[in-house]
C-alpha cells in the first residue's frame, strides 16, 4: 500500500476518536466510537484462551471489532433506539464505496469482513456482533445513571438478548451484566425498579 493511501485510510478512522457516542465514559465525558472499537477488540482477545471460542478465528473476529463501526467516521454514531434500517444501509453503502478505493489485497479483505458482518453466519461474526453489544451494556452500567434516558432503563435489561445465545460463556456473561444493571438501578434510581 503507498504511504498516501495509508495515511488517508488512517486519517478517515481517526475521526472515530472524536465522532462520539450516546454513553458517557466519566462526567462530562463521552465516549468516543474508537473507544468502544478498542474495547471490544481487547474483548475478543480476552476469549481467545476461553476454550468455547478455541475453533474460531480470532484474528478474524478482532479484524471484525476493529473495522465495524467505520462507517461511522462518516456518518457520526447514531444511537441504536434512534438508528432506522434505512440509517444502516446507508452507513455499509459509504463504507463500502470507501474500502473499494482501497488497493488489493486490502480491498478484498475489507469487503469480506463487511459482507460477514453483515450475514452475522460464521461463528466469528457472531461473536463480533455479541462483543459489540455487551460492550455497549458494560459502558452504560459504568455510566452515571443520571446520563441514561429513560427508555434504557428497559433497554439495558433486553438489547442483544438474541446475540449472545449461542455461547454459554456469553449467556453467562450477560447474566452477570443484568445483574449489574438490577443494582444498579435498584441503588442509584429506586424510581425505576
Amino acid at each position: 500500500m503507498e504511504q498516501e493511501k495509508f495515511l488517508e485510510i488512517l486519517g478517515q478512522a481517526g475521526r472515530l476518536k472524536t465522532n462520539t457516542r450516546h454513553c458517557y465514559t466519566s462526567p462530562d465525558r463521552k465516549e468516543s466510537v474508537a473507544d468502544h472499537s478498542w474495547r471490544i477488540s481487547l474483548m475478543a482477545m480476552l476469549l481467545s484462551h476461553e476454550s468455547e471460542f478455541a475453533g474460531l478465528d480470532m484474528n478474524r473476529v478482532i479484524r471484525m471489532c476493529l473495522i465495524h463501526d467505520l462507517g461511522e467516521s462518516f456518518t457520526g454514531d447514531i444511537p441504536t433506539f434512534l438508528k432506522t434500517e434505512d440509517d444502516a444501509a446507508s452507513e455499509d453503502d459509504i463504507f463500502i464505496r470507501w474500502v473499494q478505493g482501497f488497493p488489493e489485497p486490502e480491498r478484498t479483505e475489507w469487503m469480506g469482513l463487511l459482507e460477514e458482518m453483515i450475514a452475522l453466519r460464521t461463528p466469528e461474526a457472531q461473536l463480533y456482533k455479541a462483543l459489540d453489544k455487551l460492550e455497549a451494556l458494560i459502558s452504560h452500567d459504568e455510566s452515571d445513571i443520571g446520563t441514561w434516558l429513560p427508555l434504557e432503563y428497559d433497554l439495558q435489561l433486553t438489547y442483544g438478548q438474541e446475540n449472545m445465545r449461542f455461547s454459554p460463556y456469553l449467556t453467562r456473561l450477560r447474566q452477570l451484566i443484568d445483574d449489574w444493571t438490577r443494582d444498579k438501578i435498584r441503588r442509584e434510581a429506586p424510581e425505576h425498579v
